[in-house]
């Protein structure tokens, strides 16, 4: 999509239903009175409400033939049913919790197993039928997509004043992507606001995925920091600000997300575990052991080990000008070390307690031209604007959009 013009837009939010099909598979196609009805038992192929219905989880170690008997079918008919599956349902693939609801006829003298549906998923399950001839199929349920507009201030968090706007918060993914290198979102002030306008697909009342925003204004001291989507169809960036600038920069302004700045840059502070007043010319972020930790730029790892005080560390050079750690980590991102290039945003480590540490979290260093600075300071340039004959149509959208508010 070369150009992305306000008549459009709709089209952007037309709301669809995904339609369900019931293939065929290893044991044949229902028969007679399902084809005759199809239309009225979606989405699991069958008429639920002619059955009684038993829900329970797969358990710890259950195989597929195993958990069929627990729900009342025998071992033929397991292995039958096994053999079935072919390639609608790896049976290997059974997962321990996911959902498993038994469908039995309501004669209250012979409670006989008729349907097994495994929930793989939010929008799908497999339906396993398991009286006649035994088949096998995938259903979906419907999802639509909806666009909302949501007015966000902050009075506590972000999170729970996004849940309380009635907004959903998958929508802080989004917008923790799109404004990572404007946003400081551990520094969130009272009074800060949000404003988006965005997707969302639904299954069955619920939202599943926000996997669209078009455009959105976060607010601070007076100032708007506007974001437009406009696709150059280039397949780079497609978020920009009202200038066409581009919202993605040469650094991120934090290596992981969702945790607290526990202790700041500082040339006096009290060590925690030496007790000695001493410089910390790094950024402290408390976070649960395992929190994936990110590069926040483009760069080549120069050193990935032990580093006695300083515990598992990562150093990484950006180019001439730049070099950043990441200390005290409980392990290394898959393919780290010295000499590896790493990209922005990919994952070089996981959140530890190693070395001098009296608990979980992220010791960030900066350090330009070799002199430590205050990460939560650092300015960086944006990357490549967008092209010069796009402005127009970027502008139009912002005008758009605004009215939309």
């Amino acid at each position: 999509m070369k150009h992305i013009f306000p008549a459009y837009a709709f089209a952007f939010t037309a709301v669809f239903c995904i339609l369900l099909t019931v293939p065929s598979c290893k044991g044949g196609r229902h028969g007679g009175e399902a084809d005759a009805q199809k239309d009225t038992i979606l989405p699991l192929g069958f008429l639920t409400d002619t059955l009684d219905v038993v829900e329970s989880k797969v358990k710890d170690g259950e195989y597929f033939s195993k958990m069929c008997l627990r729900l009342g079918l025998d071992p033929g008919k397991g292995y039958a049913l096994t053999e079935a599956c072919g390639e609608v349902f790896d049976v290997r693939k059974l997962r321990a919790g996911n959902t498993v609801r038994a469908y039995y006829t309501k004669d209250s003298l012979a409670r006989d197993l008729q349907y097994i549906v495994y929930v793989n998923n939010r929008t799908t399950s497999t339906v396993f039928r398991t009286f006649d001839s035994l088949a096998v199929w995938k259903a979906e349920l419907p999802v639509y997509n909806e666009r909302k507009v949501a007015d966000v201030t902050i009075n506590s968090s972000l999170w729970n004043d996004m849940q309380a706007s009635g907004a959903s918060i998958l929508a802080i993914l989004k917008l923790s992507d799109i404004y990572a290198w404007t946003v400081d979102f551990f520094g969130l002030q009272k009074g800060d606001r949000f404003r988006l306008i965005y997707n969302q697909r639904v299954c069955e009342g619920d939202v599943i995925d926000v996997d669209t925003v078009y455009f959105a204004i976060y607010t601070s001291d007076g100032k708007d920091y506007p974001v437009i989507m406009y696709d150059q169809g280039d397949g780079g960036n497609v978020y920009w600000n009202e200038k066409g600038e581009s919202m993605k920069k040469a650094f991120l302004k934090a290596p992981l997300h969702y945790s607290r700045i526990s202790s700041g840059f500082t040339t006096h502070r009290l060590h925690p575990v030496t007790r000695k007043v001493q410089p910390h010319l790094a950024v402290d972020y408390a976070a649960p052991t395992g929190t994936p930790v990110m590069a926040i730029g483009d760069g080549t790892v120069l050193s990935a080990g032990y580093s006695g005080a300083a515990g598992n560390m990562v150093k990484i050079r950006h180019n001439s000008v730049y070099t950043t750690a990441y200390l005290h980590l409980s392990k290394y991102g898959e393919g780290i070390k010295a000499g590896a290039h790493v990209r922005q945003g990919q994952v070089i480590g996981y959140v530890g307690s190693t070395g001098r540490s009296t608990g979980p979290h992220l010791d960030f260093r900066v350090w330009k031209n070799g002199t430590p600075v205050n990460p939560l300071k650092m300015e960086s340039p944006s990357m490549e604007p967008i092209r010069a004959e796009n402005l127009p149509a970027l502008d139009s959208l912002k005008n758009y959009w605004m009215q939309q508010f």
